[in-house]
């Protein structure tokens, strides 16, 4: 990475531009589900991503974006409607925000409110009760939503194993000719998001498409070639797979909805702690792998459609995912996290460590990209994975800083051209349209300069102190312990406190377990120091300072001064950088 005087005259331009521009920019807004920062723009070495690359190649990549809920109804509700769950309210599958929190106005429905045409294709909202069963039609979206028809068999018996009978497997790559239809969920969601881009380039009208695949979430239902390019010989596993001894108990997630998959059951393994076998710990990285290549190929579909009709110099493309999966953790130069594979001992996602809420954020600003590649227009010529896995790149426009994805509302606001939404109060419940998320394109300008003052926050709900069979997903109802967690460039700081889920109020004194990780000597968070002896002194420090702050202050003010004092505290011992 390197920064050379095209760079800077980039800077200048996007932002003259940006600043100068009167009409609206149509928005493709991509979402994947559970994708990690296992793309190769994020510096994996093993994964084929070569269309998002391509794409992370003409824009913007922040380098460390977090999710607020390391689940898919909380964290989409969260993102969409730019509060966080303790304003929405929604820490399950089970509620609607609009009936149960606040009549809260949405990133697609602010844009049809200024005229846009809005369209959902596939899983943007999550479906079901979370989302009115209409994926909050008719308030977001112009026309209703779509879905694809083979979804309906994603959860079912379509996997066949050795004994040649169909099951509910994790792994379940398959011949797609076999499949009902002849097709998978990603495909039919590209096969109708280019349809709609086609139907668009002609309509004239500002349009605002968001597309939800499917993939990489579990289970692995992928067509079977893409296994090829991941030979489990070349598979390895995670360095630190084991629980770590300081992590408290509730920290963990027992991977209950991994256990319940067909091929897991035949394990027989041990609840909670038990671990997986390691050759089977092997398919599950190919397997996952597998998916991201195959998203990557209907990434590349959609993309190469924006091209070739004409929409890629007046579109503005995001790409992310709602949180993470703990399939994988990502090793790189470029956030210098460790390669691992259930890491911790924990599968799937349902905690606060990086490994479940960092994710990939990725913006295409067209201007911006003709700016710097020197080109007329910006390009997206389809990626073909078997033929050309690679896409060779510079990539020196990432932002390093710790953002939010409460974040995306306002950015994609100020990058269409349209106004951005007031800042929230710190209680927000009464606000229809206000975001507690920050513009990010404010960022484009010094993307190498870190704020160590940033930060992030996510949170996690359990029904208890110790791991439960509910642990990953508990109802409303029998939340009693919620995770608060702080990430910083520098440190992740996490305070489990009561939680009362008749009145959502929080008890800052019940303090059930706390984390903290120094993520310089620490980067895989394997080290909790939170009960370190020599810090006792600091605490009480930290106690009497926190007497100070007012109690409607929230949570989230209130962590912040307790890392501040604690940091400053660990500064003056030597336990950490200056």
């Amino acid at each position: 990475m390197y920064i050379n005087v095209h760079k800077c005259i980039f800077v200048i331009i996007h932002v003259l531009l940006v600043g100068a521009r009167k009409e609206r920019r149509n928005v493709l807004f991509i979402i994947a589900d559970d994708l990690r920062t296992s793309l190769g723009c994020y510096g994996d070495v093993t994964v084929k991503s070569p269309n998002i690359d391509q794409l992370a190649s003409k824009s913007h990549v922040f380098l460390n974006a977090f999710a607020q809920q390391a689940v898919c109804a909380p964290s989409r509700t969260s993102m969409l409607t730019s509060r966080r769950p303790d304003t929405t309210r929604l820490y399950d599958f089970k509620s609607y925000w609009r009936v149960h929190s606040g009549n809260y106005t949405t990133l697609p429905q602010y844009f049809k409110s200024q005229g846009y045409t809005t369209f959902s294709v596939g899983k943007v909202f999550h479906p079901g009760i979370a989302s009115n069963y209409t994926d909050d039609y008719p308030y977001s979206w112009s026309i209703p939503a779509y879905h694809p028809a083979s979804f309906r068999f994603e959860k079912g018996k379509m996997c066949r194993g050795e004994d040649g009978h169909l099951h509910a497997n994790l792994l379940c790559a398959v011949n797609v000719t076999e499949q009902p239809g002849g097709t998978l969920p990603d495909m039919e969601i590209a096969d109708e998001a280019v349809r709609l881009l086609k139907t668009q380039a002609t309509d004239g009208n500002p349009f605002f498409l968001a597309v939800g695949f499917h993939k990489p979430h579990i289970p692995f239902r992928i067509p079977q070639e893409y296994l090829r390019l991941y030979p489990i010989e070349q598979m390895t596993l995670a360095p630190d797979p084991d629980v770590p001894k300081r992590l408290p108990p509730v920290a963990y997630n027992p991977w209950a909805d991994i256990r319940k998959r067909d091929d897991v059951q035949k394990l027989n393994i041990s609840f909670p702690y038990g671990p997986i076998p390691k050759d089977f710990q092997l398919r599950i990285r190919q397997h996952y792998y597998a998916a991201v290549s195959y998203m990557d190929a209907q990434v590349g579909r959609l993309l190469s459609a924006l091209d070739a009709l004409g929409l890629a110099q007046s579109t503005l493309v995001v790409f992310t995912s709602d949180h993470e999966n703990c399939f994988l953790c990502l090793a790189n130069t470029l956030n210098t996290l460790s390669w691992s594979l259930g890491e911790h001992g924990e599968w799937a996602k349902y905690s606060n460590f990086d490994v479940a809420t960092h994710v990939p954020l990725i913006f295409y600003v067209p201007e911006a990209s003709a700016s710097y590649s020197g080109f007329k227009r910006p390009s997206f010529p389809f990626m073909d994975v078997f033929s050309q896995p690679e896409f060779i790149f510079n990539i020196d426009n990432v932002v390093r800083n710790v953002v939010e994805l409460v974040a995306v509302f306002p950015t994609v606001s100020h990058l269409a051209g349209l106004k951005i939404p007031p800042p929230c109060p710190e209680v927000s419940f009464q606000k229809e349209l206000c975001t507690d998320g920050k513009n990010l394109s404010q960022e484009f300008n010094s993307p190498l300069k870190i704020n160590m003052e940033a930060v992030s926050f996510s949170q996690y709900p359990r029904p208890a102190d110790t791991p439960q069979e509910d642990s990953d997903l508990p109802d409303l109802k029998d939340i009693k312990v919620m995770g608060y967690s702080l990430r910083t460039y520098d440190y992740r700081f996490t305070l489990w406190l009561g939680f009362d889920p008749k009145t959502y109020q929080v008890n800052v004194s019940n303090v059930h377990a706390g984390e903290l990780y120094m993520l310089l000597d620490d980067p895989g968070e394997d080290n909790n120091v939170y009960d370190d002896l020599e810090r006792h002194s600091m605490m009480k420090m930290m106690s009497r300072k926190m007497k100070s702050v007012p109690p409607t202050g929230s949570v989230q003010t209130r962590m912040k001064l307790q890392l501040h004092y604690l940091t400053a505290g660990m500064k003056m011992s030597g336990r950490t950088r200056q």
